[in-house]
């Protein structure tokens, strides 16, 4: 237990939190020319680097925090991942009509992803993790 915080929630949290990432990311590395063209579309700067960015962030950083390696930095990248793509991609207050309710929805379930990102950085990985494994857990 860290914190009074049970270890097999903090796994669960670890695991819940990683798992969008990891399902999107996987698609885009799938599709890296359509990922590319989405960018495109959507206005983001640099699409094709924001398309590398956005694989390395939602793939092995994601996976870190699953595994618990490096859970603390991966957890912050992720959280600053998390705003960036909101502040880039669901600018609701600059959405008219029918996909300003969507927008709006999407930036705000990630302002709690990127909550479930802040108390991870401060729990740290748990018990089962590999950052426990190599004694980087505590707090």
């Amino acid at each position: 237990m860290i914190n009074g915080i049970n270890d097999e929630l903090i796994l669960a949290a670890r695991l819940f939190l990683a798992t969008l990432f990891l399902i999107f990311g996987w698609r885009k590395l799938r599709d890296i020319p359509g990922t590319i063209s989405q960018m495109v579309r959507d206005g983001v700067p640099t699409p094709i680097l924001a398309t590398a960015v956005a694989i390395f962030m939602e793939l092995p950083v994601a996976f870190a925090v699953a595994a618990g390696a490096f859970t603390r930095l991966s957890a912050i990248l992720l959280a600053l991942y998390t705003l960036g793509t909101s502040l880039i991609e669901h600018r609701y207050w600059t959405v008219k009509g029918a996909d300003y309710v969507d927008s709006m929805d999407s930036f705000y379930k990630n302002l709690s992803i990127m909550g479930g990102f802040l108390l991870l950085s401060m729990t740290g990985a748990g018990k089962y993790s590999i950052d426990a494994l190599f004694g980087i857990a505590a707090p």
